[in-house]
């Protein structure tokens, strides 16, 4: 159970500093909110690696339960300062320019960030190793600086749901995009992983 609850607080970091950065920044509005959004959300990655499968469905509730709580959290911030409201109040997700466009572009970052978490977290990645959290939270940075602009940057459908609950709207119709965006990208990371990988 401590490795569930690991995960649960785990997410809920990831989406409470992330999403609440975003909205701090009224994340979208100019250049350096777009990039103060990407580190908060690459700095709050610390480490991550493989799970076995059998735990895998216990690990997806208790990240979604992590979510849930930190959206409900920052929403609880958020209404105590009504400057705040006129931005996404809770950093939900949305497709910027369609619901294919954000499908794509999910995928194809979900797919990025996976190859990059396989090889940094690899058994036989010695010389790297040790700096996985380091590799897979700046390639977070960088995922965020591409995708803020068309779909807000999920690449973790837990993430996107929590904030979906509360925002409502456009955010809840569209949180499919953000489960079938990551889950394609998910599959399409694991076949190149597998031909590409050396044991």
């Amino acid at each position: 159970m401590k490795k569930y609850l690991a995960e649960m607080v785990g997410t809920f970091v990831l989406t409470f500093l992330g999403c609440g950065t975003a909205v701090a920044l009224g994340c979208g509005s100019d250049t350096a909110s777009i990039v103060g959004t990407a580190i908060a959300f690459g700095l709050s990655v610390v480490a991550m690696g493989r799970i076995d499968a059998k735990d895998c469905g216990m690990y997806m509730l208790f990240q979604v339960i992590g979510a849930i709580i930190a959206a409900a959290v920052l929403a609880g911030i958020v209404a105590t300062d009504p400057s705040l409201v006129i931005t996404t109040a809770t950093g939900a997700n949305a497709c910027s320019y369609g619901v294919t466009n954000g499908i794509i572009v999910e995928a194809v970052l979900t797919a990025l960030f996976v190859l990059v978490v396989l090889g940094a977290t690899a058994k036989d990645n010695e010389a790297t190793g040790n700096f996985a959290g380091l590799a897979i939270g700046l390639s977070l940075i960088l995922i965020h600086l591409v995708g803020i602009h068309f779909t807000g940057t999920s690449v973790n459908p837990a993430r996107s749901i929590g904030p979906a609950l509360f925002e409502g709207g456009k955010a809840l119709s569209e949180l499919w995009v953000f489960i079938v965006g990551p889950f394609i990208g998910s599959i399409i990371a694991a076949c190149c992983w597998k031909a590409i990988a050396t044991k």
